[in-house]
């Protein structure tokens, strides 16, 4: 069959029709692909964004961490400076030490001790009470001075023959806790008017380690 000029007309305006619509496709993906690329500049920028806010959080955090561990530092030593004067008086007049030494540090065969206060006198008595000061009293407070009573020998071999007492002084100790730490044969000591006092039922039996 003879193709006429008409099938030529028509085919050349199919190809035509299909060439517009090939060209407007393009235009399109084209489109979706800047509009892609923008989208991911811009997930880039927030990226880079939130991770320069991070950082700038993560500074942050950690100075506040340490504003809050120096206030904790200086609030534990208004705590021993507050308790001193009052558990000095207690020690020499209701336990008759002679000798009343805040924040002994020692160090033996690479270990370390601390005590915030040691108090001892020789001679008849020849005794010494460790006081352990606490802001707020927990149950691990009990833990850490029965340790440092129990170690206190092998650093201060001069001292092993007498006997040892625990004294744990808290400005806050809740009623539960102070029962835990009177069976474990500490002396408590509280703070009331801005001044240390034991508060001991009047039959107390101390633990002598």
């Amino acid at each position: 069959m003879a193709t006429t000029s008409e099938d030529v007309w028509r085919i050349l305006a199919e190809l035509a029709t299909a060439q517009a619509e090939l060209t407007a496709a393009q235009s399109e993906l084209t489109a979706a692909q800047k509009e892609t690329d923008r989208q991911l500049k811009e997930t880039d920028r927030q990226q880079k964004e939130n991770a320069q806010q991070q950082k700038k959080t993560d500074k942050q955090l950690k100075e506040l961490g340490q504003q809050i561990g120096g206030l904790g530092a200086k609030f534990g030593s208004f705590t021993e400076g507050l308790a001193l004067p009052s558990m000095e008086k207690i020690l020499r007049q209701r336990f008759g030490m002679e000798v009343v030494s805040p924040s002994v540090r020692v160090s033996k065969d690479g270990q370390h001790l601390e005590i915030d206060v040691l108090a001892y006198t020789n001679g008849q008595l020849n005794t010494a009470y460790i006081v352990e000061v606490k802001s707020h009293a927990r149950e691990e407070s009990i833990s850490q001075l029965k340790s440092i009573l129990q170690r206190f020998r092998r650093f201060f071999p001069e001292h092993k023959d007498k006997k040892l007492y625990g004294i744990l002084a808290a400005v806050h100790v809740s009623p539960g806790l102070r029962e835990k730490i009177l069976q474990e044969g500490f002396y408590v000591a509280r703070i009331h008017d801005q001044v240390f006092e034991l508060d001991i039922p009047d039959n107390f039996q101390p633990q002598i380690y």
